[in-house]
């Protein structure tokens, strides 16, 4: 770790050279690490991702990064089949880890990956978890006010493969794994009706469709474009969910609306400058307002109420707090693999009651 006069500074790789990459890298600068080096998936493509992204090294091989003794926490930003084997490195050589979603493609993948942590920080950026608002509302639930979860309506929404000539690694179940549209998707969604309600998903009953089984590159795709599950919880509650990447003009509609028996609260992360609070007399929009806040949505405001935050600031928040968690810090409702593992298992659990046609019992694990 490098001393500077403001103090000590994270040394931090970077794993892959894609979009997730560049959200990493601008997050790792916010929360002042030092962006050391990148390795993508040959020599020539990390060259050109450290040149873009103006980072200080390209690194040849994933096992260059782990030798040098100097990097402190490494980002993992890869297809998603190939997570589970870099992470379990990366602890391996007792480094800090933060892994992008879904944390891997298997439950038995993330299980390892959880008993593997020992003491090193390891978490997942659920970066939604870190909207001020999406704070706001978990705290309507822990505080009570929201009362006990009756209903769930939530949906995560996109369009980018809407088209037979839209084309990405994810939609080959060889990169991406066997879900496609749930696992990276679904899985901020379940993350979130948890997080928020602070309740768990107890079963699911869910039908799935592949759209489109050739593409440009691709074809006999396995992997789905849409998914509806209908969830019951833990306490009772009843919900609907729908995923989808094929739905015309939503870019990145993600909307969570939860009923308790005192009030409705619903989050569209597309407008992520309000909460609409229900009540049956008396409903309002509550904005992003430090002074009007709950303490732990308040310190996520990084700029006055009237001055847009988003997905980056979101993203920012989720780095900062893992690399204060690296410093020994405990932030609240910071994701850690056990979260990205739960994630694992509710999507497992989607897509075989998908297949059987049958509920599937989550079970008690956590």
């Amino acid at each position: 770790m490098t001393d500077t006069a403001a103090g000590p500074r994270l040394k931090v790789a970077i794993v892959g050279g894609g979009f997730m990459a560049e959200v990493h890298s601008r997050a790792a600068r916010n929360a002042r690490a030092e962006l050391a080096g990148i390795v993508s998936s040959t020599p020539q493509k990390s060259a050109v991702a450290a040149e873009t992204l103006g980072i200080e090294r390209a690194y040849d091989s994933l096992d260059q990064v782990l030798a040098d003794d100097t990097i402190d926490v490494v980002h993992v930003c890869t297809p998603n089949a190939l997570h589970a084997e870099q992470a379990a490195a990366v602890l391996a050589a007792g480094k800090h880890v933060v892994c992008e979603k879904p944390l891997t493609t298997t439950v038995p993948d993330a299980e390892a990956l959880v008993a593997a942590v020992g003491d090193r920080t390891a978490t997942v950026p659920f970066a939604y978890r870190f909207h001020p608002m999406v704070r706001e509302a978990r705290d309507r639930f822990a505080s009570g006010a929201a009362g006990r979860v009756l209903t769930v309506n939530a949906s995560y929404l996109q369009d980018w493969l809407l088209g037979a000539d839209d084309d990405n690694w994810r939609v080959d179940s060889a990169a991406g794994g066997r879900s496609r549209a749930f696992a990276d998707i679904g899985s901020h969604l379940v993350d979130l009706v948890e997080f928020v309600s602070g309740d768990r998903v107890s079963r699911v009953s869910a039908t799935k469709k592949t759209f489109f089984t050739e593409r440009a590159s691709h074809s006999s795709i396995t992997t789905e474009d849409a998914v509806a599950v209908v969830i019951e919880t833990r306490s009772g509650g009843l919900g609907t969910l729908l995923v989808s990447q094929v739905a015309p003009g939503r870019k990145n509609r993600l909307l969570l609306e939860i009923a308790g028996s005192a009030e409705s609260v619903a989050f569209d992360q597309e407008q992520p400058e309000t909460l609409w609070i229900g009540k049956r007399k008396g409903s309002m929009l509550v904005p992003r307002d430090a002074d009007q806040l709950s303490a732990d949505a308040a310190r996520l405001c990084v700029v006055p109420s009237g001055h847009p935050q988003g997905y980056q600031d979101a993203f920012n928040a989720f780095v900062a707090d893992t690399y204060a968690a690296i410093a020994g810090a405990d932030p609240d409702g910071l994701p850690r693999f056990t979260d990205g593992l739960r994630a694992v298992r509710v999507t497992e659990a989607v897509l075989d009651s998908a297949e059987s046609g049958t509920w599937i019992e989550m079970g008690t694990e956590e």
